[in-house]
């Protein structure tokens, strides 16, 4: 191995020596100075690609990670379009509740007016009825001996003395009232007749007002002798 080499470093100076004889040792140098030149120069280039490279690792890395963001921007914007979807949904549900109490608030401001006149009615018409027993008042006291009370209630007492002829002074009362109907009511009667259902019944019918005070002075009469 040792002949080898010697031939080897031999076959090597022949072959520099050859060289040199051929382009010479400036040609040489020049050739060698730019091979150093080539390699500096693919070094500074695989280098600046290297750098390159893993900044654009780096630039890769960070457009992944703006995607993820991006991503989760997109997530939590569906979310909140989803949750402002359900907000909306129940305004709307909350509007309607509120258009439909407003509605039933109108109804009842509606059925309470119309209650308050038919109450207003009611009572103007009673008023004037009982104006009108109240006109017949003279009547009444001269022909039957009736005294007549305007009391609580808006109800009437009527008062009947010289029914007993032992006890002239001796009074027989009843107490008259208009029902929420609008129909005589009798409310109280001392003392007790019998007969009062009957003789309240058919003044509802014959709104003959007159001769159910005297049936009920008859009445009481009637009592007296017994």
């Amino acid at each position: 191995k040792t002949d080898e080499i010697i031939l080897f470093e031999r076959e090597m100076k022949e072959f520099w020596t050859k060289l040199k004889s051929i382009y010479g040792t400036e040609q040489i140098n020049q050739t060698l100075a730019l091979r150093d030149s080539c390699k500096e120069s693919i070094k500074a280039l695989s280098e600046k690609w290297s750098k390159k490279l893993k900044e654009g690792d780096l630039m890769m890395d960070k457009i992944q990670e703006y995607s993820d963001e991006i991503l989760q921007q997109t997530q939590r914007i569906s979310e909140n379009q989803e949750h402002l979807t359900e907000i909306k949904s129940n305004l709307n549900q909350e509007e309607e509740q509120k258009k439909d109490l407003t509605d039933s608030i109108q109804e009842l401001k509606e059925e309470l007016m119309k209650k308050k006149e038919i109450l207003s009615s009611k009572n103007k018409a009673t008023k004037e009825r009982m104006e009108r027993l109240c006109k017949s008042k003279v009547l009444f006291e001269e022909r039957l001996g009736l005294e007549i009370r305007r009391i609580h209630n808006e109800q009437l007492q009527f008062i009947f003395r010289h029914i007993d002829h032992k006890d002239p002074d001796k009074p027989y009362v009843f107490t008259l009232s208009i029902n929420e109907q609008g129909d005589y009511e009798v409310t109280s009667c001392t003392p007790p007749l019998d007969c009062v259902a009957e003789l309240q019944l058919k003044v509802r019918e014959t709104n003959n007002f007159s001769a159910f005070v005297a049936n009920i002075r008859k009445a009481f009469t009637a009592l007296s002798y017994k």
